[in-house]
């Protein structure tokens, strides 16, 4: 199962095609996938308004996300959007003409605008080194999304190496976090990115071993 802040138009293309069928978290929780099936959960249209005159007012740069197309007026050379809708599949509409609007990015982490935030009912994760703010609605993360696919806490292991990562890393049997970050003091271990594949293989060969002794 994959979880990501991407929507699903832009995480099914880093994936190898083997691995498209699989249940997916996009957008931080807004978005689930299984069975071919794309489900989304949105900010309600008040809200969505509250964020506009938010944006109008100080004159933000953004990314919003629909349900598949998308609103972009950040710089082209940021990061982000290098990776927006890498196989060109959407279109970069205007806010107003988004119909659904499931994950919002100001590209500011500017304290005025984080506590005009703060009295709204959103889902807000801090990327200081992108200079961004990702905001979902209130109550939508990646546990969440996979309480939508029917996975419970405790009911799996969860890698991970960021800030949206968290309500994972709290509900997981077993949690790794990736690389150098804050979250690793919620992980059950920290490594590096390198070492990935062969804790993968640790951890399946000891559950293989776990659920044969099991057996017998």
């Amino acid at each position: 199962m994959f979880a990501s802040a991407r929507p699903i138009r832009d995480l099914l293309p880093v994936l190898p095609k083997r691995y498209r069928h699989f249940r997916m978290v996009g957008g931080n929780g807004a978005f689930t996938f299984e069975n071919g099936k794309m489900h989304v959960r949105t900010f309600t249209p008040n809200l969505v308004l509250k964020i506009k005159r938010l944006i109008e007012k100080y004159h933000l740069t953004y990314l919003v996300d629909s349900d598949w197309d998308y609103s972009y007026t950040g710089e082209v050379q940021h990061s982000i959007f290098r990776n927006l809708d890498p196989e060109k599949q959407a279109e970069n509409k205007s806010l107003d003409e988004l119909k659904m609007i499931t994950k919002i990015v100001l590209f500011t982490t500017t304290d005025e605008i984080k506590h005009n935030l703060s009295h709204l009912p959103v889902q807000i994760y801090e990327h200081g080194r992108e200079n961004l703010l990702d905001i979902s609605p209130l109550g939508i993360h990646k546990m969440n999304g996979l309480n939508q696919l029917g996975i419970q806490s405790g009911e799996f292991i969860a890698f991970g190496n960021d800030q949206n990562d968290l309500e994972l890393f709290r509900n997981a049997t077993y949690s790794v976090c990736v690389g150098e970050h804050a979250m690793k003091e919620y992980a059950t271990i920290s490594i590096k990115k390198e070492n990935v594949p062969a804790t993968i293989k640790n951890i399946s060969d000891y559950a293989k071993h776990y659920n044969e002794a099991l057996k017998t």
